[in-house]
């Protein structure tokens, strides 16, 4: 029985990704087409480039524009599936390098906001639980104003801050390891708020729970009541949460590469969509959605390591 149990998890899995996968491409190929503007100039160059009737002729019956849209749509799906992603319009390359090129970057500075942000969490989540009812109110205000922060505006605010005024950290991503601290704080402060909200909320649930109240009858002291049992149960919905934060950071490096000049998938599909290269944008979001069900998994992996409840379901 756990045999066929997992057996089925894992068929369940697997059809749950294949679904989401369609899903993402058939939107984001038809959104992209609603986008004004003819994919063969992009071919060509863009609306500037004066192409010759005879010159976008020859691109669309190349790239099949000339065909009815369903079935364009179609032999996109088949390129898909067989793993090939196309060349980009506007670029001439091969799509699958393009992404390859640009995604250790943005997967760098996903991964660096979603574990500071983790760390802000935690750390004002404990604070605000454990030092009275100022504390508390006071950690609950700073989360909320945390989560409602706007990118572009804390991604500004950094910049005159600690780039203008102060002038110890460089308003564009370098490459450099100073370079990145200002693009990964704009990213993990809000996810932070979002995050330690959540948090916090259960660590007091967890607090008043009878598992805890029985540790502390057993004579454990109060951090390990906190540390051990409390805070382990009450980050279980943020873990399972975390896979979802994955996907909006990097989808929030699409603000946060084109401010700080940051190469990614950020500034890639934003170019991409501006010159209605479809492949592309197809590619960026792919690789998007690939990350998060990726994610989604780990993060389920993880909850089942903290609490073994969840390994019976």
């Amino acid at each position: 029985m756990p045999v066929l149990r997992l057996l089925r998890r894992v068929l369940a899995r697997l059809g749950g990704a294949v679904f989401v996968l369609w899903a993402v491409a058939s939107v984001t190929f038809f959104a992209v087409r609603l986008i004004p503007g003819d994919p063969a100039q992009a071919v060509l160059g863009g609306p500037g480039s004066q192409a010759s009737p005879e010159a976008l002729a020859a691109v669309n019956a190349e790239y099949g524009f000339d065909q009815p849209v369903i079935v364009q749509y179609f032999a996109q799906l088949g390129r898909l599936a067989t793993g090939d992603l196309g060349r980009s319009y506007a670029l001439n390359q091969d799509v699958g390098s393009l992404m390859l090129s640009q995604l250790g970057g943005t997967l760098l500075l996903a991964v660096l906001a979603l574990a500071l942000a983790w760390l802000l969490a935690l750390a004002l989540a404990t604070w605000s639980t454990q030092s009275g009812r100022i504390a508390s109110r006071v950690g609950s205000a700073l989360e909320f104003v945390a989560a409602a922060l706007p990118h572009f505006w804390l991604a500004t605010s950094l910049i005159v801050v600690f780039s203008i005024w102060l002038g110890v950290l460089p308003p564009i991503s370098t490459g450099g390891a100073l370079g990145l601290v200002l693009p990964v704080l704009t990213l993990a402060i809000p996810l932070a708020g979002f995050l330690g909200q959540i948090m916090r909320e259960s660590l007091l649930r967890a607090l008043e729970s009878p598992f805890v109240l029985s540790a502390r009858a057993r004579g454990e002291s109060e951090s390990g009541v906190r540390w051990i049992h409390a805070l382990r149960h009450a980050s279980l919905p943020a873990i399972s949460l975390s896979g979802w934060a994955f996907g909006s950071l990097i989808s929030g490096a699409v603000v946060v590469e084109t401010i700080f000049a940051r190469p990614g998938l950020g500034r890639t599909l934003l170019n991409a969509v501006t010159l209605r290269d479809v492949p592309v944008v197809i590619g960026v979001v792919m690789i998007v959605a690939v990350a998060y069900i990726l994610m989604t998994l780990l993060t389920d992996a993880v909850s089942r390591l903290v609490d073994p409840r969840l390994r019976l379901s």
